[in-house]
């Protein structure tokens, strides 16, 4: 059965084409993951499809019968409900059956005793549909589910006073509970650790409805789904099977392609020779003529080119010190300690990666070592020469600036082609670099901070979470260089695919937390 039908669909933004006639489908229980390229519009298909953004053309015909379960970040959390009164809102419809036989309930003493059986059959009818859906164990399934996102703790906290990642996995734990018809996912694993990826593998791969997934942690993605809609040059194309199966499909039909364009361009050259030989005679005009026709009615096979990818190489600056820190006695945290009493010490040249669940303390730690965030207690010793580059997991403020001037503003005495090629080195087109920095997707955005950030001279690496929302092609080449890097690292990760060949040592904070 469909529950989703996209027809002929293009959609641009200004003169910036994202889908040119593009068409999908969904059927019962499929778990698609669609895939591609940072900027191809992934996301942009996502908002189409939730009726956020109008297409220019085509049809989007959804099931009238299914239900349709969207992660939307803009929901207010009002003041005063806490994070298990917001998780409770997902059997709405339940508790206000609850609340309808209470009512009927306190009725009854003023009803006719033919009034009192209807109301009774009533009763006993809705008491059916709450038995039916586990009514009664609503709580222990709240408490499953917070505990495998990791806000098992939040539960009694005013949900308005949550950070950005506690909000994304109360909305993700909301969205589980609903169990709806089709789940529409859009970078769901951004804000948990490993433990907690685990868990939602495990839901996904057990989940019997239908999903559409936007991910680039290729490891998950492919233990989780069963069709794959690859979007590149603005075309839509569906493969069956795992992650693993469409690479290989996907450059086993480019090698083909390849192949059938030679061979066409062969064709079209021995025809257009004859043409341009013989249409002049009279002799063989006609068999020109005949070729020529020919050659118009050939559907020209084009050699699309591949999207630009990234090349970063970080620019080391002068050797730092043999320590890069040591803290004593140090207890990290805002308004309440998040860790015990640490004494650590970082030397030059170890690449040190900080792991563990989230709200441990990471990201607090990595502040407090750069000076933005004053510890609690302790001291922290930094040595001498060093040149910090620092990835900041979440950026708050909504940058406007044109890309190009944004990065030339941090590179003053560079020229524009200079900064325009350093731009175009990560992966950027023209029209990325000519945007505004908001009207970016994810990744290319983590593109123009990555792009400042090699181009600075450095010698120790501060980076949380620089893999969220990069592409496959982005992490493989950012992997890369920070193996290359001669500096010092320090990194906040929760893929250990990426990071266990770039590290010397794991922190797992865990071990220090209260």
């Amino acid at each position: 059965m469909s529950i989703l039908s996209v027809e002929n669909m293009s959609h641009s933004f200004g003169e910036r084409i994202i889908f040119s006639n593009v068409s999908f489908r969904l059927l019962k229980g499929e778990h698609i993951a669609l895939v591609g390229a940072n900027g191809e519009g992934k996301s942009t298909f996502m908002k189409i499809i939730t009726n956020q953004l109008l297409p220019d053309e085509g049809n989007i015909d959804w099931n009238s019968k299914i239900s349709i379960g969207y992660m939307d970040q803009h929901v207010d959390l009002k003041n005063g409900n806490t994070v298990a009164t917001v998780l409770q809102g997902a059997f709405s419809n339940l508790f206000d059956i609850e609340k309808k036989i209470t009512d009927l309930y306190n009725e009854l003493s003023d009803m006719t005793e033919e009034e009192s059986n209807k109301t009774l059959l009533k009763i006993s009818t809705m008491q059916d549909v709450l038995d039916a859906n586990n009514f009664y164990g609503i709580d222990s399934k709240i408490e499953a589910t917070a505990a495998g996102l990791g806000i098992r703790e939040f539960l009694d906290v005013d949900a308005s006073n949550l950070s950005g990642g506690q909000r994304t996995k109360v909305l993700l734990a909301k969205l589980l509970l609903e169990t709806p018809d089709v789940l529409l996912l859009d970078e769901p694993t951004n804000h948990l650790d490993e433990e907690h990826i685990e868990w939602l593998k495990n839901y996904l791969i057990s989940y019997e409805n239908a999903f559409i997934l936007i991910s680039h942690d290729t490891e998950f993605v492919n233990s989780v789904i069963n069709v794959v809609y690859h979007l590149e040059h603005k075309k839509l194309t569906r493969y069956v099977g795992d992650y693993n199966h469409f690479l290989k499909l996907h450059d086993i039909k480019q090698e083909q392609l390849v192949i059938e364009y030679k061979e066409q361009q062969n064709e079209i050259a021995k025809l257009e020779n004859f043409v341009r030989k013989n249409k002049a005679r009279a002799s063989t005009a006609k068999q020109a003529k005949s070729r020529e026709k020919k050659l118009d009615k050939i559907e020209r096979i084009e050699i699309k080119s591949e999207a630009i990818k990234p090349h970063f190489e970080f620019i080391k600056a002068r050797r730092s010190d043999s320590v890069i820190f040591q803290a004593k006695n140090l207890v990290i945290g805002y308004h309440q300690p998040l860790s015990k009493s640490l004494n650590l010490k970082m030397q030059r040249d170890q690449k040190i990666a900080l792991v563990g669940a989230n709200g441990l303390g990471k990201s607090t730690l990595l502040k407090s070592l750069l000076g933005l965030l004053q510890p609690i207690n302790g001291k922290i010793n930094l040595g001498d020469y060093q040149e910090v580059g620092y990835f900041e997991q979440e950026l708050a403020e909504d940058n406007t600036n044109i890309v190009l001037d944004d990065v030339w503003f941090k590179f003053p005495d560079s020229t524009q082609s200079e900064v325009r090629r350093n731009l175009a080195q990560c992966g950027l087109t023209r029209k990325h670099i000519e945007s505004p920095f908001n009207r970016l997707s994810g990744g290319e955005q983590a593109k123009v901070r990555l792009c400042k950030l090699i181009n600075k001279p450095t010698n120790i690496l501060v980076l949380d979470e620089p893999t969220n929302h990069l592409d496959v092609y982005a992490k493989s080449e950012l992997k890369r260089a920070l193996k290359a890097y001669s500096g010092s690292i320090i990194l906040v990760c929760h893929e250990p695919e990426f990071y266990k060949d770039i590290v010397t040592d794991v922190w797992n904070c865990e071990d220090w937390a209260i």
